[in-house]
């Protein structure tokens, strides 16, 4: 319909004056399309008009499902030669006292891997040391959300979450959290 729109377009351009009937045969075309809206509905108590009755489809021929997927082996997170370094390194300055440094090197580790939960745990624990137990519990519930489907890493997590809410005073919490799943 389309390619017949364009092509009696074109030829209405070319020979405007030589077909007065062809705008008649153009008009006559295009009043037999039907436009791309529908009419709306009555609205109110207007009488409805019974729509004619469709025929039944033909049942669909029926699809085999396919077998269920096996379950995905548990993912494990590895610190890259590059992160790995750092962390070594920040538990070096960790066990000189060097609380800062250590954080700053977890936190260069950080902008190389920022969606590996295993340095979130870190910094996690560096921040427990510091004292600051509300940001340990924002780095454990950090590292959560990134561990998913990594029980050793969860599990890891989950110990300094609870480390942070006992030190927060949230012993409640703590023990809400040591019951789930990824803590046994």
């Amino acid at each position: 319909m389309v390619q017949k729109y364009r092509a009696l377009t074109r030829g209405v351009a070319l020979s405007r004056a030589a077909a007065p009937g062809f705008v008649a045969a153009f008009a006559l075309l295009l009043g037999g399309c039907t436009p791309p809206w529908t009419r709306p509905e009555p609205q109110g108590n207007a009488p409805a008009v019974p729509q004619p009755a469709e025929p039944a489809a033909p049942p669909a021929p029926a699809v085999p499902t396919p077998p269920p997927r096996p379950p995905q082996p548990p993912r494990e997170n590895h610190l890259s030669p590059a992160t790995r370094s750092l962390v070594t390194q920040a538990h070096t300055l960790l066990a000189h006292g060097d609380i800062d440094g250590a954080s700053a090197t977890l936190d260069r580790a950080l902008r190389i891997e920022p969606s590996n939960p295993l340095l979130w745990i870190e910094l996690g624990r560096v921040r427990l040391v510091d004292g600051n137990a509300h940001q340990a519990e924002v780095c454990a519930r950090k590292a959560l959300a990134l561990a998913s489907g990594d029980p050793a890493a969860q599990g890891q997590a989950g110990h300094v979450l609870v480390e942070a809410l006992r030190a927060q005073g949230r012993n409640q919490d703590a023990a809400q959290v040591e019951s789930r799943p990824y803590m046994h």
